[in-house]
């Protein structure tokens, strides 16, 4: 399973950003979709993710972002709003199905004026 995500980018405090993820490859099914970020010296930690119906959301990411999926594309997709500078940080796609979780590459998000 490789995971292609995109979207990252330059944006002022504020502003917003969507972020895309698309899978492909040879997989059976994909339960679990959804972001993680990631700063210097910190660990990894969740965004937002959606398994089936259910999403869950980061307590700093509530009422900014939203999580969503097409499933017929296998696409996840993250709308930013309301974009603060502590928001900085590489964010990585994250896929979960069959026994197996699969990582993107990576997209920088930078809030900055």
């Amino acid at each position: 399973v490789q995971l292609q995500a995109s979207g990252g980018g330059l944006v002022q405090p504020g502003g917003s950003l969507r972020l895309s993820c698309a899978a492909s490859g040879t997989f059976s099914s994909i339960r679990d979709m959804g972001w993680f970020r990631q700063t210097p010296g910190k660990q990894r930690e969740l965004v937002a993710i959606t398994s089936g119906g259910s999403t869950n959301y980061a307590d700093s990411t509530k009422g900014r972002f939203t999580i969503s999926r097409d499933n017929a594309r296998n696409t996840v997709y993250l709308q930013m709003s309301s974009l603060k500078p502590e928001d900085t940080a590489v964010y990585y796609c994250y896929a979960y199905g069959s026994g197996n979780g699969y990582w993107g590459q990576g997209t920088q998000v930078t809030v900055s004026s």
